[in-house]
């Protein structure tokens, strides 16, 4: 739609004018704009991961259609159960901004609204989504980012639909509970394989907090099967630095690799978003990508194909985790169902990132 028309065939796009107030909802500025509601919903609550171009398009419709969240409408919806709820662990991941708006306009599609909650990457979920239940009563619970340790005794308390996304909940005692992801330790032991076939021996390794239960101890676990299995006769050997999933956190583990290891030749980041971080501290220490460090990632969001140069990395596919997810989680909305636990596929994406 072109600019000049964003104001324009108001009541084509269902937008109503009572008393001369216009009554909008964020998928009004949705269909105006032509974002998705996720993006939407991100300019409006001045979150990250929106382009400038996006959130000066988004801001100039709802500037000139005098739009204004309604916090007393919202608070009064949310306190019927009319609602799924998606709890979303750290802001800096962009995976995770993808599954999530793919989400949001998915359930939309079946007049279902979602409420977005963030919080801390080391903050408690379970605890966070138990306190959900009982101030908004939502029809359901999606995670993004999960930490299965967390889902202790107290998930028993969890009596309504949940989906977990990116990890497995298989071993959860609960059948309100489902999950969706990939076998993270085989795209690790596949990325692995991958960078000792090139000719790498001293690999270091970049992620998350490694305890069992957590999406990273599966990921180290790939690692080091595939350098345990290495039986040739020249050794192989990794080195873990443990960081939080965002650029800064893999740049600044980056640094210390280097610094303390030299002699490695490649860095396998846990994420892509780590890997960015890990490329620009390499270009900052003096280290050409990659005739003189190679780097891979893990996840295969948009940004990966668009660095320079592109990185080699394991791509999840948001587009059928975020579909698997919205179908199992409307089946146990509208029907007495156990759990379901799926392993989708994952591909290696070779970029341009790694040297033999």
């Amino acid at each position: 739609m072109k600019d000049e028309d964003l104001s324009e065939n108001k009541e084509l796009l269902g937008i109503k004018e009572k008393s001369g107030i216009q009554l909008m909802t964020i998928k009004d500025i949705a269909r105006i704009s032509g974002y998705g509601i996720g993006t939407v919903s991100r300019v409006i609550n001045n979150q990250t991961g929106v382009s400038d171009a996006a959130r000066e398009k988004i801001l100039r419709v709802i500037e000139e259609n005098g739009f204004e969240p309604n916090v007393n409408a919202k608070l009064l919806k949310m306190s019927a159960k009319s609602a799924v709820v998606v709890i979303i662990k750290g802001n800096q991941n962009m995976l995770f901004a993808d599954i999530v708006e793919r989400i949001q306009n998915l359930l939309a599609g079946y007049d279902e609204d979602v409420i977005v909650e963030y919080i801390d990457e080391d903050g408690d979920e379970i605890e966070y989504a138990i306190k959900l239940t009982h101030s908004v009563n939502p029809k359901g619970i999606m995670f993004l980012g999960a930490n299965l340790a967390l889902f202790d005794e107290r998930v028993k308390e969890f009596e309504i639909p949940g989906v977990i996304i990116t990890t497995g909940g298989e071993i959860l005692a609960n059948d309100n509970i489902s999950s969706i992801t990939i076998d993270d330790t085989a795209a690790t032991y596949d990325m692995t394989r991958y960078l000792l076939e090139k000719g790498h021996r001293r690999i270091g390794v970049i992620g998350g907090q490694v305890s069992e239960k957590q999406i990273s101890f599966n990921r180290y676990e790939g690692c080091k099967r595939a350098i345990d299995e290495w039986q040739h006769d020249d050794r192989a050997e990794f080195t873990y630095i443990p960081c939080r999933y965002s650029m800064k956190a893999g740049y600044e583990a980056t640094k210390r690799l280097l610094e303390e290891q030299p002699e490695v030749t490649a860095i396998m980041a846990l994420s892509d978003t780590i890997a960015i971080g890990v490329m620009r501290a390499a270009a900052d220490l003096g280290k050409h990508i990659p005739e003189e460090l190679s780097v891979t990632g893990f996840d295969g969001i948009e940004l990966a194909g668009y660095c320079v140069p592109r990185l080699t990395t394991i791509n999840q596919n948001t587009e059928i985790m975020a579909s698997r997810s919205v179908d199992i989680m409307l089946k146990h909305i509208n029907y007495a169902a156990a759990g379901e636990h799926e392993i989708v596929p994952y591909s290696l994406i070779e970029g341009e990132s790694v040297k033999s």
